[in-house]
């Protein structure tokens, strides 16, 4: 019997749903969890950036009547248009299109991004803080509208960084030397870098000398002083960053002679107990990790730098393993708070708290954002080993350990304290002993054990030693990244998303280099900052940056009207700042007076015949240009500087307009694609001349097999990273 087709048959197919997502990464886990009904693109983070355009390249102008700001957005690169023109095209085919982007700041600027090239009349927006069966169907199950408020402080924050950005960095194009940019998170942040740095310039040692006793009851106490008056001001502070444990010390005593008579008091008079003192302490569960304390954390004992760090938890997030990883709240969700309580309760019964612990976020937390957590705590640790790399294992365990222990009951510790008495003096001796390990079971942040003996007052010690040790004054040390991140939390510099990327690119300009895990800023970093703080002071303050931050913060909770606050802040600040600076830039010819002495060169500058200076850079392979420290200018009004030409094996001066732009000969060299004469390409790169061969046949170079024909000069010869050497 032969089969007949009915008009269902013939019906077309359903038009699937549009989810947008901004990581490539997370369609896969997204495309198991929602099934084929689905389509889910990712916009591959920022599509849209403001242009070039305009006053000052800025893309935006300040308008009047009324005062408003007009901005104009392009596509960020040739990718994002291609990415752009793919979601038109799959937003066409959809019945609906759901923006997903994170759910943060930037997140909801993508968002309302997509709906602007998308013509989304009523976008709908969802966001989760996991990836999740649940957590994702969930949000879905209830979109909401783009939060404006959100977009308007992520507008302000684009403009106002492209503002500073772009109207503040001439100034450091002066210097001459390199300096390539200013920023409002990025200056006030080399600004701490480099006053720690001066700090340890400014450092001078001074000498002295602990002095301690030994007692044959098995114990060390050290110089008190000669008041009974003492307070106990040992405090326990969780530091993420990483702390080295404090050297048990006399009070200081600054002479050797001093030193030498306390020692021979101790030893001419006898010893007894005066006071015991102890102590039952508890120490609370640290809180579950924010952005900053995950990238303390990693750093101080994964060695991760904060940069590392994101990458890593960016992938953990994709695979749906643990929330959201840009936050700074440590609140956590009610279910995860039960999984956890329900999760001791089987296997640590006795870390069981009568309540759940609560901890309190900064006054700045997005409370509707939850801390970084697992979102599953019952994952066997044997498969995730297997899945993950082991960078990222790690990270997954250290998130665990966290999360779990801010769950838990305190550490309890027996503190005790003994004073004796020696004649006119008195001794110290300290100990704690942890009575309970409470939640360090799973985040390891205690001390080592240091029991002192049962003793009674009134006892008599026997003394087995009375001697001094020599000590000298240390300069406070340079920041860690994770120290850094830590001080640009506490003094309101950035957010959770900018940390990392600030002290990227400090790093990526020179301003900022790496030495035994610690930052130290360059002779750049320091001219810079120190130029900074003669034309542009309070961009370099802690307190005038946070304040900013603050407005931002007003902007994203409806306070405060962007577009109004940043006109105000560029017509009563920023403008006259310009003003006043450019009025005290340094002279002559708007160079400054490095402080920073370059090597002078054998070659001779064109103009006033004085020789010319290195200037480093990490552009050109040679690692310096050469240019005239007198000021002297080309015939095109540009800097007299010369490049070293590989080819022609000197330096060489670009000196008028004309020899910089580009020129194409043709060769007798035949392309080995398609026979056609191959052309000598010559252009500037960086200020330095240039050459390459390629097909003389427009039309067809930008295929694959042509671009892989293209030759360079290098070594005095002609030659392709995919062919080799040229062929004559």
């Amino acid at each position: 019997m032969i089969a007949t087709k009915t008009s269902s048959d013939f019906a077309p197919s359903p038009m699937p749903k549009l989810l947008i997502v901004e990581s490539p990464g997370k369609i896969k886990k997204l495309k198991a969890i929602l099934g084929s009904a689905w389509d889910v693109r990712a916009s591959v983070g920022h599509i849209r950036q403001l242009s070039n355009e305009g006053n000052h390249s800025l893309g935006f102008e300040f308008e009047d009547n009324p005062p408003h700001i007009t901005c104009r957005y392009i596509p960020r690169d040739d990718r994002a248009k291609q990415t752009i023109a793919q979601l038109k095209t799959a937003a066409e085919q959809a019945s609906e299109v759901i923006l997903a982007s994170d759910p943060d700041r930037e997140g909801e600027m993508i968002a309302w991004h997509l709906a602007q090239v998308l013509g989304l009349k009523q976008p709908k927006r969802v966001v989760y803080q996991e990836i999740t069966d649940s957590a994702v169907r969930s949000a879905i199950a209830n979109p909401r509208k783009i939060d404006e408020r959100l977009v308007a402080a992520g507008r302000c924050r684009d403009c106002l960084d492209k503002l500073v950005g772009y109207r503040g960095s001439p100034l450091v194009w002066q210097l001459n030397n390199g300096a390539k940019s200013v920023g409002r998170v990025q200056s006030a942040t080399l600004h701490l870098v480099c006053q720690r740095e001066r700090e340890i310039q400014a450092f001078v040692p001074q000498n002295y000398w602990s002095v301690f006793v030994d007692y044959a009851e098995g114990f060390r106490a050290f110089y008190f002083g000669s008041s009974q008056e003492s307070k106990d001001t040992d405090e326990d502070v969780t530091d993420d960053a990483g702390r080295s444990e404090k050297v048990a010390e006399s009070t200081r005593v600054l002479t050797e002679a001093e030193a030498d008579r306390l020692v021979q008091v101790a030893r001419e008079h006898p010893h007894r107990v005066q006071q015991i003192e102890g102590k039952q302490a508890s120490k609370k569960p640290p809180a579950p990790f924010t952005t900053s304390t995950l990238q303390q954390a990693a750093g101080s004992r994964l060695k991760f730098s904060p940069d590392r760090t994101m990458q890593v938890a960016q992938k953990l997030y994709e695979a749906g393993h643990i929330t959201y990883m840009r936050t700074d709240s440590v609140q956590l969700s009610p279910d995860f708070c039960a999984a956890a309580r329900t999760w001791l309760e089987t296997h640590d019964a006795d870390n069981v708290p009568n309540k759940v612990s609560t901890q309190r976020s900064s006054k700045t937390a997005q409370e509707a954002h939850e801390a970084i957590r697992p979102t599953d705590l019952s994952k066997a640790s044997a498969d995730l080993k297997q899945q993950l790399s082991p960078e990222e294992f790690q990270l997954y365990v250290l998130i665990w350990m966290r999360a779990i222990a801010s769950q838990c009951k305190p550490a309890q510790l027996r503190k005790t304290r003994i004073v004796i008495q020696s004649g006119p003096i008195q001794w110290q001796a300290k100990g704690q002993v942890v009575v309970f390990v409470g939640y360090a079971k799973y985040w390891k942040d205690l001390s080592a054990d240091t029991e002192l003996p049962n003793l009674q007052s009134g006892q008599t010690l026997n003394l087995t030693q009375a001697s001094h040790e020599p000590k000298q004054t240390q300069p406070p040390p340079r920041y860690a990244e994770p120290k850094l991140v830590q001080l640009m939390e506490r003094k309101g510099i950035g957010r959770p998303s900018t940390y990392a990327p600030t002290i990227a690119t400090l790093k990526q300009r020179n301003y900022v280099q790496l030495l035994k895990d610690k930052l130290q800023p360059t002779p750049l970093g320091l001219e810079v900052d120190e130029f900074l703080g003669k034309v542009l002071p309070d961009l370099l303050e802690s307190d005038f940056t946070a304040q900013m931050e603050a407005e931002l913060d007003a902007i994203a909770q409806g306070k405060q009207e962007w577009q109004r606050y940043l006109i105000g802040w560029n017509q009563t600040y920023f403008e006259p700042a310009l003003e006043k600076a450019s009025g005290n830039l340094p002279k002559p010819s708007g160079t400054f007076v490095s402080t920073r002495q370059l090597e002078k060169s054998r070659t001779k500058c064109l103009g006033c015949g004085q020789a010319l200076s290195k200037v480093p850079t990490k552009k050109l392979k040679k690692g310096y240009f050469l240019k005239c420290e007198q000021g002297c200018k080309a015939e095109d009004g540009s800097d007299l500087v010369q490049f070293w030409s590989e080819r022609d094996k000197k330096w060489q001066t670009p000196s008028s307009k004309a020899e910089t732009q580009t020129t194409t000969k043709l060769t007798e060299y035949p392309c080995p694609v398609c026979g056609k004469p191959l052309e000598e390409y010559r252009y500037l790169k960086d200020g330095q001349p240039k050459a390459l061969l390629r097909c003389s046949e427009a039309k067809t170079r930008g295929d694959r097999k042509h671009k892989d024909a293209v030759y360079f000069f290098a070594k005095d010869k002609w030659w392709s990273p995919k062919l080799g050497d040229l062929k004559t």
